[in-house]
């Protein structure tokens, strides 16, 4: 059998025009997620069979709008499309417009026209055009292009045959070429592109644009250019400007043409009537949060049956484990480690598929764009850009592609305070110990025979991280200096049913995500931890059942009692156990002890493994049948009160740690990458650190 052709096809397109929806179409589950290259810009990469003989190498481009870029994204965009010896170099490009405002699309496929990439304009939305009334002369657009056009609905897979039978063909080059050059620059443009042996002025015209984007010329070649473009008076925003008036004259000519019949204004009437209550100054923010608190009181409610099956399934599990298998430190790690540690992260998926099934429908509707448009008004009254709302929500999610979503931000200043703020918003890796926790102190109970006190208190939570977050940085303006405005500006999509495929590839994406990345971490540190927490140094470990014994405090105890203080003293003087001990002058103003203190240590590595070292700390505190993580912290006794451990001041003291503390080492050093050094991050650490302490010190001290 003859091997596959394989075909590099990208999509691209503006943001919101239906590419990762098309993608979704064509790759399925069949698809991954990287970085490209150098940078920490998200690259979607999937599989998709075209026919028997022909496979296509599908790449989500960012959304951009021309290869004239403002942010990281479009500057990776621009620089992939202009360097012919990129490993991923397209062979064809899908470029994918919104049928319904074509006008905003085009810009970009003249500019590939005039690269002489091969290109298919792919039509999407056209559902929406027809219901709109508009009418479009797709041969007269064709042959006015020289570019294959194909008609889709990215959300249905309407017209994904057609589109792969179009990519399957030998695909050429336009012939059309929209750019004139001036004459007064034909020089230059011609040494440029014999310099470096181009194939089109547009490519010669790019490298004099673009010299210090495009980062794969070496010094000396942007040099050269440099110095050409001195001697020969080249200024690149005279042009640039030209330029674009030019390409959007031909692209008005053009749609004169081939649009039969324009859209009515009637139909978006009714889109209009939503709009006007959904971003209400009054109703539009009583709805948001209306949204938020349903969300929360969800996450709670539907989750708590799977969430205790898989607890009392993992327990079971540990119990089976430790009574079967054979005495040795090898099972013993399996029983009271590695099932416990597993089980620390698949409990904790059920919320996370809620959490990120909202968050995607809300996506998916349209709605999520009017809640930007919405925030945009408060953020500005407290030094935030209105861009700063995306990575702000995008907070909720993960801090990390939160952080790298500032690069949308044009302003310095704005988009330090941005990053410098963002980790107050409460991610989900900071869910998983919200839930236990609040599930511990709080009573299952409802106000009104309806709402939730546990999910009141977690929407609480979310509310205190989001009001950190815009009151530093109210403060934060005034201590970072800058003259530069930036405004949002952005395109309302049109409110559309959710696509559940797709948000069923993002749960499926979020999920595994949190499993294998998360989880590598997580169980990682269970397996370390119960090392650690298992031997000690010296002879402590090996006396501890003598030493119990010979304390007159055990005299009488029963067997089962005996063998629970012989397994608490060997988890207090081992290695765990002096770490613990170390911290424990630090953190006891706040209500913790020792082992709580080792939590907080591991958990900078990730905020979800909180829950396994607990889980695994409290599984080594006793010889007993394995109980589920609640049970245990419900049981845990404070020594020096001989009441409970976790009380509601300890419980609500750790809730407000959590929910102001810097993430995680992960954020510390993304921040690190975007910032282009250490200060940020380490000022950031020690100021979100000082917050989270100093609010934990006075919950404790007020409600103790």
């Amino acid at each position: 059998m003859a091997e596959q052709r394989i075909l590099r096809v990208a999509l691209a397109g503006k943001p919101n025009s239906g590419k990762s929806s098309l993608f979704n179409q064509l790759t399925g589950l069949n698809q991954k997620i990287g970085n490209f290259p150098g940078v920490t810009v998200d690259k979607r990469i999937g599989l998709c069979n075209l026919d028997d003989k022909t496979q296509a190498e599908i790449i989500d481009l960012p959304g951009i709008y021309s290869l004239y870029p403002r942010t990281l994204d479009e500057k990776v965009v621009a620089e992939l499309l202009a360097d012919k010896n990129n490993r991923q170099y397209p062979d064809a490009v899908v470029l994918v417009a919104d049928a319904t405002n074509l006008k905003n699309c085009l810009l970009l496929l003249t500019q590939l026209m005039d690269l002489k990439l091969p290109t298919v304009l792919a039509l999407n939305m056209m559902d929406l055009a027809a219901q709109s009334g508009q009418s479009i002369d797709i041969q007269m657009l064709t042959s006015s292009l020289d570019v294959p056009v194909v008609m889709i609905n990215a959300r249905s897979g309407q017209g994904a045959y057609e589109l792969k039978q179009a990519l399957k063909t030998k695909l050429s080059p336009s012939t059309k070429t929209i750019f004139q050059l001036d004459n007064e620059i034909k020089k230059v443009v011609t040494k440029i592109k014999d310099q470096f042996h181009l194939a089109t002025d547009y490519e010669a015209y790019q490298f004099l644009q673009q010299t210090d984007n495009l980062v794969f010329l070496s010094e000396e070649e942007r040099n050269f250019i440099r110095k050409e473009a001195k001697e020969n008076q080249f200024f690149p925003h005279k042009y640039q400007g030209a330029e674009t008036v030019m390409r959007y004259g031909f692209i008005q000519d053009l749609l004169n043409k081939v649009i039969l019949k324009t859209s009515d204004p009637e139909w978006k009437k009714f889109s209009y009537r939503i709009d006007k209550v959904l971003t209400h100054k009054v109703w539009g923010y009583l709805i948001f949060f209306s949204v938020l608190f349903l969300i929360f009181q969800s996450i709670f409610a539907w989750a708590q049956i799977p969430m205790d099956f898989i607890d009392q399934s993992f327990t079971a599990l540990s119990n089976m484990a430790d009574n079967n298998l054979p005495d040795g430190p090898l099972f013993d790690l399996i029983s009271q480690g590695v099932v416990p540690g597993i089980g620390g992260i698949i409990i904790f998926i059920p919320q996370i598929v809620i959490l990120f099934a909202c968050i995607s429908i809300l996506e998916e509707s349209g709605y999520m764009a009017r809640v930007v448009f919405l925030m945009d008004k408060i953020m500005r009254k407290f030094g935030l850009n209105g861009k700063s709302v995306v990575p702000l929500i995008s907070g909720l999610a993960c801090a990390i592609p939160a952080i790298m979503a500032t690069r949308t931000i044009d302003n310095w200043k704005d988009r330090l305070i941005t990053i410098f703020v963002t980790p107050f918003m409460s991610c989900s890796a900071r869910l998983p110990v919200f839930t236990i926790l609040v599930a511990l102190i709080i009573p299952d109970d409802k106000i009104l025979g309806f709402f939730n006190y546990q999910g009141l208190v977690l929407m609480a939570l979310y509310i205190l991280g989001f009001l950190a977050a815009i009151f530093s940085a109210m403060a934060l303006q005034f201590l970072i200096k800058s003259k530069e405005r930036s405004y949002l500006i952005m395109e309302l999509p049109t409110y559309r049913k959710p696509k559940w495929a797709n948000v069923g590839y993002t749960i499926l994406e979020k999920t595994k995500a949190f499993v294998f990345e998360a989880g590598k971490i997580i169980l990682a540190i269970s397996i370390v931890l119960w090392v650690l927490a298992s031997y000690g140094p010296g002879q402590s470990m090996q006396d501890a059942e003598m030493r119990v014994l010979s304390d007159p405090t055990t005299q009488g105890f029963s067997q089962q009692e005996i063998q629970d203080h012989i397994a608490a003293y060997k988890l207090e003087h081992s290695y765990a156990g002096i770490v613990g001990k170390t911290i424990e002058p630090v953190i006891k103003p706040l209500g913790y002890d020792w082992k709580i203190g080792i939590a907080l240590i591991t958990s900078f590595a990730a905020r979800e493994v909180f829950v396994g070292t607990i889980a695994t700390i409290y599984s080594l505190g006793s010889s007993e049948d394995q109980l589920t993580i609640k049970t245990r912290l419900k049981r845990e006794i404070n020594p020096e009160t001989g009441g409970p451990r976790y009380t509601p001041a300890v419980g609500l003291s750790l809730l407000v740690f959590y929910t102001l503390a810097m993430q995680c080492m992960s954020t510390l050093a993304v921040v690190k990458r975007e910032t282009k050094g250490w200060k940020w991050p380490a000022i950031q650490l020690a100021y979100m650190t000082a917050i989270a302490y100093l609010s934990a010190f006075l919950v404790y001290q007020s409600l103790s």
